[in-house]
């Protein structure tokens, strides 16, 4: 315990603490995603986290990141509140599930499914290109879409870990059919009130590191703005392609993972 203590506060720590906080930042408010699936490894690497408070305190950080995130999204009119509510009713539940379910599946057979899953996005990627001016159209059917997509994610979250922005961004742009901004930034909403619900759980069981979260968030809303004004200047077929190289990280991430494990 002594020696976690003096990893996790030394200047190294600091310093490692602003650095992943500005990478997952840039991330965050480029592709739409919560940054957890970059917080995370860096955490456990550098800073030789247990993997569970790895990911409690980057589910903490995630909290003022998104929100940031959010905002400057929603400048331009490119946030869906209520199908972002929606996705984010239906995660909290699908959390439960995986959670539950953990225990009972191989993790070794989970990773090498979603790697599996990434790699059929990453098609999807260079098929289908989004319209800018495309519009969300909430109806009682893409209502129930969305509470299953939601439900999903959370699910697989609970599950392996795995934060939903991979997975909302690309389904809101192929099966809702929304443009790429609308869909990082209701991403970005959907995360806020599920990152919430699960700090409060980290917190109270000690999951979670509260000065690396608080230094990790605050250095990542620094750059989180940054990174969304990059997305709406870039052509969304050029998004596209840097998403695809963003998931195609995370799919060597899993992989790698999966290998290892016995």
């Amino acid at each position: 315990m002594h020696e976690e203590q003096a990893i996790t506060r030394g200047p190294r720590a600091y310093l490692s603490f602003v650095g992943i906080g500005l990478t997952a930042g840039l991330l965050s408010g480029l592709f739409g995603v919560g940054g957890g699936t970059v917080i995370v490894p860096l955490l456990v690497v550098l800073l030789r986290f247990d993997q569970r408070r790895a990911a409690g305190t980057s589910l903490t950080a995630i909290v003022p990141t998104a929100s940031v995130g959010v905002i400057s999204y929603a400048m331009s009119g490119s946030v869906a509140w209520i199908a972002a509510l929606i996705l984010a009713a239906g995660a909290v539940v699908g959390a439960q599930i995986g959670s539950r379910l953990m225990p009972k599946i191989s993790q070794k057979a989970l990773r090498w499914g979603f790697v599996v899953f990434l790699l059929v996005v990453l098609v999807s990627l260079f098929v289908v290109i989004p319209s800018r001016s495309a519009v969300f159209e909430l109806t009682w059917l893409s209502g129930a879409g969305l509470v299953l997509v939601g439900m999903l994610t959370g699910v697989i979250a609970g599950l392996i870990g795995v934060g939903g922005g991979v997975i909302i961004v690309p389904a809101l742009m192929m099966i809702f059919g929304t443009s790429d901004l609308v869909a990082k930034g209701t991403s970005l909403m959907m995360m806020i009130p599920t990152a919430v619900s699960g700090t409060i759980g980290n917190l109270r069981h000690r999951n979670v590191d509260l000065v690396g979260a608080i230094i990790i968030g605050v250095s990542a809303c620094t750059m989180t703005a940054l990174g969304a004004w990059i997305a709406t200047l870039m052509d969304p077929v050029a998004g596209n392609m840097l998403f695809a190289v963003f998931v195609v990280a995370i799919a060597v991430q899993m992989a790698i993972k999966a290998i290892r494990s016995r």
